[in-house]
């Protein structure tokens, strides 16, 4: 339950501190006195945008904190999975900033307005006189009737509802996949042949690049290599080679008297083994090559193809085209098994609808049984709410599709008057009339809710006398299991509450401000005596008042 408020620098509130106690808590005030204002503050904390234009002072930050007791809720998986810290007293705070910047915190830690969201969907309900248009919605009146079956199917009949829903759409992706798959079937097969009959392997580009550069130049490169050679080593006695070896036999004639001239001739005869060599290996090469047309223009047509299909693809190497032909084979066999994957899916699309479909009818079987016992609470409460010829009924048909919340179309029937048929809510009952019906759908959501605390905003408009007294009653009753607060202008409602809080508008330094203050049981009976009649009350307004409360 909300047990502490605290305001700051928000509209008309300067400042403001308020401890709600359990049980039924009323809150009056003069119309425009700022009553509304505290649920546009509390609504910060449940996850509502943010907007600068609340600042009084804009040089200022807004701060809205409020604690609750939510022990016993089984919120700890929510709070888990946003990675906050759990406690049984549960602090919110928001921050907006002169900026526009907002900032949120649940137990100081900062939240996104999601959680704030989901987490307010669990700790309060806050009801207003317009919600009273929910009646009309589909949705709310089965949502309605899964919340009074004591054992709903709804959540078996959204997993299987959602089970199909994915499988069917991975069908509808996979044959939208299939037709554009066949479209360019025959283009990925003919990209696939030309690169298959290419035979590629990974590093023949080089080295044609590299006999490529050889053939054209065999000519030059032999002529080259065949002149190195005489330079060498040839008969006119010019060559390096000859007279390398006339040097050697003149050294080895004086090397056994001079050490120094040992050592020349070992190093020259080494010189010559090397030079000897690198002729031979000279004249090899020089012999090797052999220019062959035939050969060039082999050598030229392949690198012509492999340029053109790294050209067309957008490659720049051969390894790269193996890698698009050995994925475009992947594609192919796809393709090929498509067929049968496409099959086997809508086998599980076929079987995921039959759970929707059973689940459906189990479901509908509930939300009758809810209906009935929607009835049967409902209009005991609204005779006692000044209706005693009132008349209701839940009427289920099919709707035409299966969607998140079943195959069931809900109409709520009803009349207010003997006699007449039923007709369906919204067209037939008033605004009082809706109100009444919408408080006496709330005081049976009670005993099968968790929620801790409900708010009523001004839910009493358009009634009085003595259903106004019977309003009251009902909202005390609900206060024995929950925490109920009624921001009301009945002063019938108002003395049932447990605790009074009054707000009122004063004038600070020439500027209006709104102030909350709880009343002393002495107080109380002033405020309910001035709702009653005057301001100051009458006599007998004040002894009507002290009645009321007792």
């Amino acid at each position: 339950m909300l047990t502490n408020l605290h305001i700051e620098n928000y509209a008309l509130i300067q400042k403001t501190d308020i401890h709600f106690g359990s049980g039924f808590v009323a809150i009056t005030g003069e119309t425009g006195a700022g009553k509304s204002i505290l649920l546009g503050a509390l609504g910060l904390l449940l996850g509502q945008r943010a907007d600068a234009a609340v600042l009084a002072d804009k040089g200022r930050k807004c701060v809205v904190e409020a604690q609750f007791n939510i022990e016993g809720l089984g919120l700890e998986s929510l709070f888990a999975e946003a990675d906050v810290d759990y406690d049984d007293r549960l602090i919110l705070r928001r921050e907006i900033l002169p900026s526009a910047k907002s900032r949120a915190f649940a137990n100081d830690t900062p939240v996104q307005l999601p959680f704030l969201k989901a987490l307010g969907t669990r700790i309060i309900d806050i009801h207003s006189q317009h919600q009273t248009l929910t009646l009309a919605d589909s949705t709310f009146r089965l949502h309605l009737l899964d919340t009074l079956s004591s054992a709903s199917p709804i959540a078996k009949y959204q997993e299987a509802y959602h089970e199909y829903t994915s499988l069917k759409h991975q069908l509808e992706e996979l044959t939208v996949t299939e037709a554009q798959n066949r479209k360019e079937q025959d283009y990925l097969q003919f990209q696939w042949n030309e690169l298959s009959d290419a035979r590629l392997q990974p590093d023949e580009q080089a080295a044609l690049e590299q006999e490529s550069q050889l053939l054209a130049h065999a000519e030059a490169i032999r002529q080259g290599l065949s002149e190195a050679v005489a330079l060498l080593d040839d008969e006119s006695g010019q060559a390096v080679l000859p007279r390398l070896r006339q040097g050697k036999s003149t050294l080895s004639h004086i090397a056994a008297y001079h050490p120094a001239v040992e050592a020349l001739l070992t190093r020259l005869e080494s010189s010559l083994i090397e030079l000897d060599d690198i002729c031979g290996e000279l004249q090899t090469t020089a012999d090797a090559i052999a220019y062959s047309p035939d050969r060039q223009q082999q050598v030229d047509e392949r690198l012509a193809l492999l340029y053109r299909l790294e050209k067309k693809h957008g490659v720049e190497s051969v390894p790269e085209l193996i890698a698009l032909r050995d994925e475009l084979d992947v594609r192919l066999q796809s393709i090929a098994t498509l067929d049968d994957r496409i099959q086997a899916l809508m086998e599980q699309v076929d079987r995921a609808f039959g759970a929707v479909q059973s689940t459906a009818e189990a479901l509908t079987k509930s939300r009758r049984k809810a209906g009935k016992l929607l009835a049967e609470h409902l209009l005991p409460a609204l005779h006692e709410l000044g209706m005693p010829e009132a008349r209701f009924a839940v009427e289920l048909t099919d709707s035409p599709t299966y969607g998140p919340l079943g195959h069931d179309a809900v109409s709520f029937l009803f009349n207010a008057n003997r006699g007449g048929d039923l007709r369906d809510l919204a067209k037939v009952a008033s605004g009082g009339e809706l109100s009444r019906l919408m408080l006496a759908v709330k005081s049976m959501l009670t005993s099968h809710s968790l929620l801790p605390t409900i708010i009523f905003d001004e839910i009493d408009t358009g009634v009085s006398g003595d259903i106004s007294v019977a309003v009251g009653r009902m909202m005390a009753r609900m206060a024995d299991s929950m925490q109920v607060i009624a921001i009301t202008h009945l002063p019938q409602i108002a003395a049932r509450g447990k605790q009074h809080l009054k707000v009122y508008k004063e004038t600070v330094s020439d500027r209006t401000v709104s102030r909350i203050k709880e009343l002393a049981p002495a107080e109380r009976v002033t405020e309910v005596a001035t709702m009653l009649s005057s301001d100051p009350p009458t006599p007998a307004a004040l002894q009507t008042a002290k009645e009321l409360m007792q």
